[in-house]
């Protein structure tokens, strides 16, 4: 449930290795980079797949459903976003064997890969000079969301066909998909790549938002007894670290707020609650809960993926319930939220998921929509409109933004210099759920431009909200 740092999704491009070393030019061919194209051993257990990109010359790393560039640096050696060297090597014959990262060497299982052509191109078969979007409305499905057109409710539809065309030619690079829900109604829906309604996108730290939801819901139905009970009182198992009488004040709210004062920050590197330490730990949530204090609970804001890992632990202890489970109970079912992936498991058995769930892109929509409700569902309150609130009033400020019950509370520059004023859940690569609510507005964008800078705000910012600008 990592935003900015995510050492298990990343193998490749963390700068832990020591062996970071400045880029140099190394020109490559298609035909060339093909021979590196293969299934090879990834840590221990899993496997990565690489293949070749026939549109900018370039490797990729695929682990699970994200995709990762590797730049060409010298004869068999690549180099990730971080600058770390990636050495491939070969048998006596020449072949390709395996990869090289510092002291790790990793094998080749398998050399025959089929690759779908849809995965380099934003539409396959669209002429990046000619090609012209025109507007067109949603289909209709039975999901629970209505469809209705953009026109209707004042967005301005050559904006989003300008939207279009830069992504399908290449200038909005890595978007899966673009949703924009206004007046209640799903106004724009567009995929790319080969993304489509059906495909399950990981959420990565959007996950935290989902957590929060459970969290309040579980505080309304009497599970957890309020915001204000003590974390460390739910683990009297655990023969704590660290076990100061000011650790003994952690609250769920402060844990809701990252504001728990534990040494957990993921913008500094020499935090004892760095991701990778508590990856090979046997416990994630004792891992954090083990960690020294630095700070008095509801002080500073710091960025910490083990506070919404306890709280979900906190949430089935208290309601003897697998977290997926209650959530499917009271928050998916509710919502015709069906076939998402939710693996729950706070432990290194979870590295390559690390606890985040995968929706498809319409029900991340609806999840955005609901709080756009204030909670409310065809007629029924699916989570307390005072959560609702609460969660989207500041609490603390992390990494220098506005912070809720595990959302951000951001502004955004539409192109006009008007300033827009939203909440989002948003994970690493692109992944936003945003709420406008003076607009009466949510937008809900995927991507995969993991580890560097998503297109997701700017195209909101240049192409979605000018819209609202006069009005």
């Amino acid at each position: 449930m990592r935003n900015l740092k995510t050492s298990l999704f990343a193998f490749f491009f963390l700068l832990t290795t020591g062996f970071a070393f400045a880029q140099r030019s190394y020109k490559i061919s298609y035909q060339q980079l093909k021979e590196y194209e293969g299934v090879y051993q990834y840590g221990k257990e899993d496997k990565l797949t690489i293949a070749a990109s026939p549109v900018d010359t370039c490797l990729v790393a695929i682990i699970k459903l994200s995709v990762y560039p590797l730049k060409s640096a010298d004869k068999d050696v690549f180099t990730d976003v971080g600058k770390n060297k990636i050495t491939f090597l070969r048998n006596s014959s020449s072949q390709i064997i395996g990869y090289a990262k510092g002291n790790d060497t990793n094998r080749l299982i398998a050399r025959s890969v089929k690759f779908s052509p849809k995965m380099w191109y934003p539409k396959m078969g669209a002429d990046v000079k000619t090609y012209q979007y025109k507007y067109t409305t949603p289909g209709k499905f039975k999901d629970g969301l209505q469809p209705g057109d953009a026109t209707a409710v004042g967005l301005d539809t050559a904006l989003l066909d300008k939207m279009m065309n830069k992504i399908v030619r290449g200038q909005y690079p890595n978007v899966h998909s673009v949703l924009i829900i206004k007046g209640g109604k799903l106004v724009f829906e567009e995929y790319f790549y080969e993304y489509t309604k059906d495909s399950l996108q990981e959420m990565r730290s959007a996950t935290k938002s989902i957590v929060s939801a459970l969290t309040g819901i579980a505080i309304h139905q009497g599970f957890i007894k309020s915001k204000n009970e003590r974390v460390v009182s739910y683990f009297p198992e655990y023969n704590l670290a660290n076990n100061t009488d000011i650790k003994k004040t952690i609250t769920v709210e402060n844990m809701l707020a990252n504001q728990s004062g534990l040494d957990c920050d993921v913008s500094n590197p020499k935090s004892a609650g760095a991701e990778e330490a508590m990856d090979a730990s046997d416990d994630w949530v004792k891992f954090t809960l083990d960690l020294p204090m630095i700070d008095k609970p509801g002080n500073d804001g710091r960025y910490c993926s083990g506070n919404p890992i306890t709280l979900g632990r906190i949430v089935e202890k208290t309601t003897h319930m697998d977290l997926p489970v209650y959530g499917q109970k009271n928050l998916f079912g509710p919502l015709g939220i069906t076939g998402y992936k939710w693996n729950f498991k706070p432990d290194r058995s979870n590295i390559n998921e690390y606890c985040q769930i995968y929706l498809h892109p319409r029900d991340m929509a609806k999840f955005g929509l609901l709080y756009l409700n204030k909670g409310v569902w065809n007629k029924k309150q699916v989570i307390p409109a005072e959560w609702v609130t609460e969660s989207f009033r500041k609490h603390s400020v992390v990494q220098g933004v506005d912070y809720g019950y595990l959302w951000w509370l951001k502004y955004l520059d539409a192109d006009g210099g008007v300033r827009y004023y939203g909440k989002a859940a948003q994970g690493n690569g692109g992944q936003k759920i945003y709420i406008f609510p003076d607009q009466d507005l949510v937008v809900a964008i995927t991507g995969g431009n993991y580890n560097s800078k998503s297109p997701s705000d700017e195209l909101i910012s240049k192409y979605i909200l000018p819209s609202f600008n006069k009005k």
